[in-house]
């Protein structure tokens, strides 16, 4: 994932460097267990190296978490008020499903930040709060205007993160069940859709 600090290309570069290998890491190891020389190792660089771009194993994780967390409300951060209500909440699902698909081991260490209790997130989950209230006041409007069901929109969001990342935090049981003939991706967006244009039709 790729990191847009300051500094020059070359620092750019091994800053964003670092965070790709400790995704590794961190999805490996865990927080507790992954260690600065094992970060360094993963990015190629020496110890000395990594704690000039970042002071502590805990300043690596936090970065990642942030750049993590900013990609993840991209999906949300794209749904338009002005837009067609039905139209604009499929493709929200389809845009949380390609995320997860995409990136994997990126969901998986956000779901293991948050089952932690999210201690290195709490500012960042003040934003997320910020932009899911944002975004659920758009879909109550819609849902007033007759133009969706009326639901709790703060919970039909939590519907489409559960719905979606599952396939990402849980692939390995998803393709457990389904075997190695079915793929669950093109699967999943086709009976993601058909579920909710029917949870969602006024």
């Amino acid at each position: 994932m790729d990191d847009s600090g300051g500094g020059t290309r070359i620092q750019r570069r091994n800053r964003a460097r670092i965070l790709d290998a400790a995704i590794e890491v961190f999805a490996a190891e865990g927080f507790r267990g992954a260690t600065l020389d094992g970060l360094a190792k993963a990015a190629g660089l020496s110890k000395p190296n990594l704690l000039y771009y970042f002071a502590s194993k805990e300043a690596v994780y936090v970065a990642l978490l942030d750049t993590l967390l900013d990609t993840w409300l991209d999906p949300l951060r794209a749904l338009d008020a002005d837009g067609e209500p039905m139209a604009e909440m499929l493709a929200y699902v389809h845009r949380k499903l390609e995320l997860a698909r995409d990136y994997p081991r990126e969901s998986r260490l956000f779901a293991g930040e948050i089952l932690r209790g999210a201690p290195m997130l709490e500012s960042e989950l003040r934003d997320l709060r910020a932009m899911v209230d944002e975004k659920a006041a758009v879909i109550a409007g819609w849902m007033e205007a007759g133009r969706l069901a009326r639901l709790d929109p703060h919970h039909l969001v939590f519907s489409i993160w559960a719905l979606t990342q599952h396939y990402a935090d849980f692939e390995a049981q998803v393709r457990a069940v389904l075997g190695r003939n079915r793929d669950p991706w093109s699967e999943a967006e086709q009976e993601l859709e058909v579920h909710f244009r029917r949870v969602l039709a006024p």
